[in-house]
């Protein structure tokens, strides 16, 4: 089948020569992971499998039994993380000329006959990066874990605070299609190396207001194990979040712009905390006094942290609605 057999589904005046190499970061994925190369389309014009120090050997594995010419296997001393293999992987493809960049699991969660869709959006000027998002077919949930249902759900909020990316869901979906040239705009040697990796890369992809999307995607499971704990992550995460968060609203609202949004902020965690404090240190009198307090010096108390938080709320609504919308790849024209 021909490339633009492939992507027969696009617009007929969108380029159907463009070249889309897939990265494969390996780890504990022997028994999967020829399957998955296997099942990689013709739209695909390279392949890079990162062995990331695979105590099963699978980039050896995949030297010794793949005969695809596109695929080229890439080497770890050590255990760098997902993170670490998927950047290695980036490198590569950009150094060999790639337009867009794959990211595609080892183990078989992924179907590769979903690469033209996932590219889709960046092939047609409406995205810079698109992901994948388990979410949308809700029938096929019933295959999600629950513990990882809640999970994803959580760290999605998270995630949606330290992006910016508030109509974005799935974010530790690990199948995302990233055009090469805003790629090469990325530090991606401040990128996080292990399983933060995809909700940095958000992080990154929005303090340069970059355009992503969803892409609808079953949930499948069989009998692989996931590396990563629900539990574990959510406190691990959720610090680095928090890190994110601030960074995020420091750099958009305050370095490089100031608005009305920034004021609201500023003034509405100023009074949330001026009245909290304030009506503590007037319950704690109260209570060593056997006094109680009058309804004035509640309502001082009350007043300002009403007042507050409706001006965090009104920050948040102005967050929500600034999510980027024109793609910025086409200012940085084509990868070098």
């Amino acid at each position: 089948m021909s490339r633009a057999g492939a992507l027969g589904s696009l617009d007929v005046s969108v380029r159907t020569d463009w070249k889309i190499a897939v990265v494969v970061p390996c780890y504990r994925a022997r028994g999967q992971v020829l399957d998955v190369l296997a099942r990689i389309g013709p739209e695909c014009a390279a392949v890079y499998v990162v062995d990331d120090a695979c105590p099963d050997g699978s980039g050896k594995h995949v030297q010794e039994h793949c005969r695809d010419a596109r695929v080229r296997v890439l080497f770890h001393r050590e255990n760098q993380g997902v993170g670490a293999a998927t950047l290695s992987g980036y490198r590569a493809a950009l150094a060999d000329g790639a337009e867009v960049l794959v990211k595609l699991d080892a183990d078989g969660q992924m179907d590769p006959a979903l690469i033209p869709a996932l590219v889709a959006p960046i092939l047609v000027g409406e995205a810079d990066y698109a992901k994948g998002n388990r979410f949308f077919d809700l029938e096929g949930l019933g295959s999600m874990p629950a513990v990882r249902l809640l999970g994803n759900s959580a760290l999605s909020f998270l995630n949606k605070l330290s992006s910016g990316y508030w109509d974005v869901f799935d974010p530790t979906n690990g199948f995302t299609a990233l055009h090469g040239a805003v790629a090469r705009r990325l530090p991606l040697d401040k990128l996080a190396r292990r399983y933060f990796f995809e909700s940095d890369l958000l992080f990154r992809l929005g303090t340069l207001r970059a355009v992503v999307t969803d892409v609808p995607m079953p949930a499948r499971y069989g009998a692989e194990k996931s590396g990563l704990s629900v539990k574990s992550a959510l406190f691990e995460f959720a610090w680095k979040h928090l890190v994110n968060t601030v960074k995020r609203v420091f750099y958009g609202y305050y370095l490089r712009d100031f608005n009305f949004a920034s004021l609201e902020l500023v003034l509405g965690l100023l009074l949330v905390a001026g009245g909290s404090c304030f009506g503590l240190l007037q319950w704690r009198a109260s209570s060593g006094s056997g006094v109680a307090t009058n309804a004035g010096t509640v309502m001082l108390a009350a007043l300002p942290v009403l007042l507050g938080v409706q001006l965090v709320l009104g920050f948040l609504a102005h967050d929500m609605h600034s999510a980027p919308r024109q793609v910025i790849h086409r200012r940085l024209g084509p990868p070098r």
